[in-house]
């Protein structure tokens, strides 16, 4: 009998008390986000805004006008409740960037040729959503979390790397007048919020 009340005891510090054991946070939780950020070792992207761990690069080279590029960097990239948005840029290199949790999260992506287009990265393929998003190099984007969602977790994958020399960050009047009314969604007061504090007055 008394060993009967010592493991009833037991099995109620368990449940009740100190000793209960921690729960995984759910996938989708802001939680979950925050331990992500803390297990990958994210840390804040600046004007583009987001988290950011950088992953790595491939070993093979590649020459792009007279200079050695690895062929292929790679990153973590995670959006969240609190930086839902990435800011507007321009990279030389292709961006593909895949799904791995969370999410949705619409891309606006600004041809150099003045097409404006916008995909949603999920995972629900029968609303068009896809776990894949690969933007060809030389184009303008901006990324915003789906209203809902608390985070989306990505690894994105640059092609050649990713050089510091080789983005832009932020855009003027006159990028806002090139892409105005070229889809549905491009009006000027959204493409101005893509642009966000990287503003660039005339």
């Amino acid at each position: 009998m008394k060993y009967l009340l010592m493991v009833t005891v037991a099995i109620a510090g368990v449940i009740f008390g100190d000793i209960a054991p921690r729960a995984a946070p759910q996938a989708g939780t802001d939680a979950r986000a925050r331990e992500l950020i803390q297990t990958l070792h994210l840390t804040v992207l600046l004007k583009e805004s987001g988290y950011l761990g950088i992953i790595g690069k491939s070993s093979q080279t590649v020459t792009v006008d007279g200079r050695a590029l690895a062929v292929q960097s790679q990153n973590y990239y995670m959006l969240t409740r609190e930086r839902p948005i990435n800011y507007l840029h321009w990279l030389a290199p292709d961006d593909t960037h895949i799904l791995i949790e969370g999410g949705p999260v619409d891309y606006f992506i600004f041809h150099p040729d003045g097409r404006a287009e916008k995909v949603t990265l999920g995972l629900d393929l029968a609303a068009g959503q896809r776990p894949v998003v690969a933007v060809p190099g030389g184009c303008w984007k901006a990324l915003r979390l789906r209203d809902g969602a608390s985070y989306a977790l990505m690894a994105n994958t640059l092609s050649p790397e990713f050089t510091p020399d080789r983005v832009k960050i932020g855009a003027d009047p006159d990028w806002i007048k090139r892409y105005t009314n070229f889809a549905p969604w491009a009006t000027p007061q959204a493409l101005r919020e893509f642009i966000g504090p990287n503003w660039m007055p005339e």
